[in-house]
């Protein structure tokens, strides 16, 4: 697989760290949290161990939550556990137009 360089955007991290954790609410331990999945329809390619996904797929966690997304073995299938698509979450962050 090609690596495709990591797009940073600090700011958008430091907003991400400001809101509450989008499983729980808990504002106190935020983490921005980088979706490894991809999503050929949302036009997010997949990102293996070794890099991150460019930082518009950041999304709030608690350090818990972070912490489990990690553990559970199937990122797409936590997310699901929980409701929520990932991909159409990252989008509702974002700034409109990017």
């Amino acid at each position: 697989m090609i690596r495709d360089p990591r797009q940073r955007d600090e700011a958008y991290l430091a907003y991400i760290r400001t809101q509450p954790c989008c499983i729980c609410g808990d504002d106190t331990s935020t983490e921005a949290a980088h979706l490894r999945v991809g999503s050929i329809n949302d036009g997010k390619r997949y990102t293996g161990m070794q890099e991150k996904s460019h930082d518009k797929w950041a999304l709030p966690l608690c350090s818990r939550h972070h912490r489990e997304s990690h553990a559970y073995g199937d990122e797409l299938g936590w997310w699901l556990s929980y409701g929520l698509n990932p991909f159409l979450l990252a989008m509702k962050y974002r700034a409109p137009g990017e």
